[in-house]
């Protein structure tokens, strides 16, 4: 496991140097310092396992990876929470490379529904399918900025419409936002992304779904993590979930 956590600490060094304050970096704990004196740069082992590809759909989500990896780790997001686009920028990559590649976690990545954008987004990307799940999920988180502007841009009345979240109004607001070309571009079926936008019993299923991880995880927030079944405490960010899969993996690396 050295070489998977040296490459972690690699790829999410230089993100968590921007996002520490100075004082942090000199902490007693010396995890900050750790990440900082990560060696920049690596030499891909070209016996690594291609896992990081393997998507499949679960009961309340898509988990990607090893599904008998030795430890589980599930992301709760919100495609409308700022902090959840960081995440994905800072931290996804990473875990793709460093644990998720060479089969040693799997990564489950579920929706919370917070409004009537995250179930239409929700919608669009279970509609792709596993084989388009990362692609489509990352889609959104990277570009949410663009989008998000003109949802705040777009007139009050325009909104309220949206926020209803009916049948109409996820088709006006994936029209209005673009969010239909954006998967259009990408290789998407305009009909089959209407379709899943007209699809009830879906939107109900994310909801409950949504509900049911609020209800056994007492998710409040996002993003949120689990390891290995248990909440994270205080975890909604790449810099303080770093530290904790640090933890997870040493007796593995001890051995190397």
């Amino acid at each position: 496991m050295k070489t998977s956590l040296a490459l972690l600490a690699a790829c999410g060094a230089a993100a968590l140097a921007a996002a520490l304050p100075a004082n942090a970096q000199t902490s007693p704990s010396g995890t900050p310092n750790q990440l900082r004196d990560a060696p920049s740069a690596f030499v891909p082992d070209a016996r690594r396992a291609a896992w990081h590809a393997e998507v499949e759909r679960t009961e309340r989500g898509f988990r990607i990876g090893n599904p008998d990896a030795e430890a589980s780790l599930i992301e709760f997001v919100s495609y409308t929470c700022g902090h959840c686009a960081t995440f994905t920028r800072e931290g996804e990559g990473a875990l793709d490379l460093a644990l998720l590649a060479p089969g040693h976690l799997n990564l489950e990545v579920r929706p919370v529904i917070r409004n009537a954008i995250d179930l239409t987004i929700s919608l669009l990307v279970a509609c792709q399918g596993p084989e388009r799940f990362k692609d489509s999920h990352r889609l959104f988180m990277m570009r949410q900025d663009a989008w998000m502007k003109k949802v705040t841009d777009a007139p009050a009345s325009q909104q309220a419409i949206w926020a209803r979240g009916d049948r109409a109004a996820r088709v006006a607001m994936a029209q209005a936002l673009d969010f239909d070309d954006m998967l259009a571009n990408r290789g998407a079926s305009l009909v089959d992304l209407r379709s899943c936008l007209n699809d009830d019993n879906a939107a109900r299923a994310l909801i409950a779904s949504s509900n049911a991880d609020r209800g056994q995880f007492a998710v409040t927030g996002t993003p949120s993590f689990a390891l290995d079944g248990e909440l994270l405490d205080g975890v909604h960010n790449w810099a303080a979930l770093y530290p904790v899969l640090e933890a997870r993996f040493r007796p593995d690396r001890a051995r190397d």
